[in-house]
């Protein structure tokens, strides 16, 4: 197991051997795909269980995914936060989806050598979409006020959980003043209280839950 696994562990103690595994593999998996083609900054790289995996993770921290959820990644990139995500919560269904199809290329390439059954990976655009979602995940893709009318009518009325439908959005620095700009209700999670990694101190989960009158 790698030291990167290994501080996912101790932040998730109960994950099953498969998952570990599959924690464990990440990494090689897109070290061979950024040699191809820029998947991830190189820099990044050697912080990779932290800025990416570990970063996806603070969802798990803030909303634990009932089994049949299900979940769009909008502008997931190489498979960020939607991935570490898919490892943790099996039983529940994750959409990636990215405009740029190398990304989506190494989606389904990573998912595939991981053994993955929960995710549908595809090129396109947020607005194209026609399904719906019980909860809606990006890492700061734009500003919210950007993002909200991408996906406000792509979250279902019907919660699934105790906690109600809506999007979890990863976002590092200031946020309040970008939020007010939505006029929207929402709440601020800090990872710094889950991560004790210096990286963590200035990184939130952002969730805004779906209302009727929206």
């Amino acid at each position: 197991m790698n030291s990167g696994t290994q501080l996912i562990q101790s932040y998730f103690p109960d994950l099953t051997e498969v998952q570990l595994a599959q924690f464990d593999n990440l990494q090689e998996l897109y070290e061979d795909w950024n040699s191809k083609i820029n998947v991830i900054s190189r820099k990044d790289m050697e912080h990779f269980y932290v800025h990416h995996v570990l970063h996806s993770l603070g969802i798990v921290k803030v909303m634990p995914f009932e089994p049949d959820t299900k979940i769009l990644d909008i502008g997931t990139g190489g498979g960020f936060p939607g991935i570490p995500l898919a490892i943790m919560f099996p039983e529940t269904h994750f959409h990636l989806v990215d405009s740029i199809g190398k990304k989506i290329t190494v989606v389904k390439d990573v998912v595939k050598q991981l053994g993955l059954t929960n995710v549908e990976a595809q090129q396109a655009r947020a607005e194209e979409l026609v399904r719906k979602y019980d909860f809606v995940i990006s890492r700061a893709v734009t500003r919210m006020a950007n993002f909200y009318p991408w996906v406000k009518n792509k979250i279902r009325k019907e919660d699934v959980s105790e906690f109600a439908n809506g999007i979890l959005y990863l976002k590092g620095g200031e946020v309040d003043e970008e939020m007010e700009e939505l006029d929207k209700s929402y709440v601020v999670y800090h990872m710094q209280d889950y991560f004790k990694e210096a990286y963590f101190e200035t990184k939130k989960v952002i969730y805004i839950p779906w209302e009727e009158k929206r």
